[in-house]
């Protein structure tokens, strides 16, 4: 394998792209526009410099692995990529449009896959070319310091597509584990029940913000607090990712926090915008209430 591409230059984007472009393999970036690609390189760059700062990569891999990463705009030079990733927003409508465009280029034996942490990968099959060569690709934030790859089979997915994308997961240093098409898959499964609850607590006043996520932090062993990851995540993304929960199951247990809809309203979705459980606009975080 040498060349893939990503759709969306965004976070996730970008951090699939960065792993990729250290592995070696050349990566066509993609976004609505060929600037907000560039952007996306750009930013990876930045990471690739902190990197270098910090001793933990050479100049030399630095800049090699940036000449791997090639901005595009729209997919017809995605053609001669065998895996294409898309990494767009958590929406099913927009995803589904990205598909049935990328179909009229898609080499004859590429794999197309989504990153989608939630939504069904049989569902979003529908949407492709071919079916048996659609798959679920969940990579988790930040994608260059976390290890693990979910990859998610939908019912029409081949064989020879699931043990590429396990192929794939292992050049690029990633672990995996496969998981069935259901919602929310392993991770989130078990991950958006706990944010979620957090949200509650907020809401009824359990414990002040910090003081849930140091509960959380110190009780459980987890690396940071509930609420700090939610803002490192984004608060619209899940959101989205609980509605879907809900739209598929039917159960009311994933009914979203009133709280995480009204930050969401508000735009307070996070690190990303400045403001979500913490405000982030001064040297340190402090809680929003």
């Amino acid at each position: 394998m040498n060349r893939i591409a990503v759709i969306g230059a965004g976070q996730m984007g970008a951090g699939i792209a960065q792993v990729a472009a250290q592995a070696g393999l050349h990566v066509y970036l993609s976004d609505l526009s060929v600037e907000l690609a560039e952007k996306g390189k750009a930013g990876i760059v930045r990471q690739f410099a902190r990197l270098v700062e910090k001793e933990k990569l050479t100049q030399a891999a630095a800049d090699s692995a940036a000449a791997n990463i090639e901005p595009v705009a729209g997919y017809s030079a995605m053609a001669d990529a065998e895996i294409i990733i898309e990494a767009a927003t958590e929406r099913e409508d927009i995803k589904r449009a990205i598909f049935a465009e990328i179909g009229k280029v898609i080499g004859p034996q590429a794999i197309l896959a989504s990153n989608t942490s939630s939504i069904s990968i049989t569902r979003l099959a529908q949407a492709s070319s071919d079916p048996a060569r659609f798959i679920g690709l969940h990579f988790f934030n930040p994608v260059p310091l976390m290890p693990l790859l979910e990859i998610i089979r939908g019912i029409a997915t081949s064989d020879d597509t699931a043990a590429a994308a396990q192929k794939f997961g292992a050049a690029i240093g990633k672990e995996t584990i496969l998981a069935h098409d259901s919602p929310g898959f392993v991770v989130n499964r078990i991950l958006l029940p706990l944010l979620n609850e957090a949200f509650f607590a907020v809401s009824e006043g359990l414990a002040s913000i910090p003081d849930i996520d140091k509960g959380v932090r110190l009780g459980l062993g987890h690396p940071m607090g509930p609420l700090t990851l939610a803002d490192l995540i984004g608060l619209d993304t899940l959101l989205n990712v609980l509605k879907v929960f809900q739209d598929d199951t039917g159960d009311p247990k994933y009914r979203p926090a009133p709280i995480l809809v009204k930050y969401v309203e508000a735009g307070w979705l996070g690190r990303k915008t400045g403001r979500g459980f913490y405000d982030y606009s001064g040297p340190e975080p402090v809680p929003t209430r």
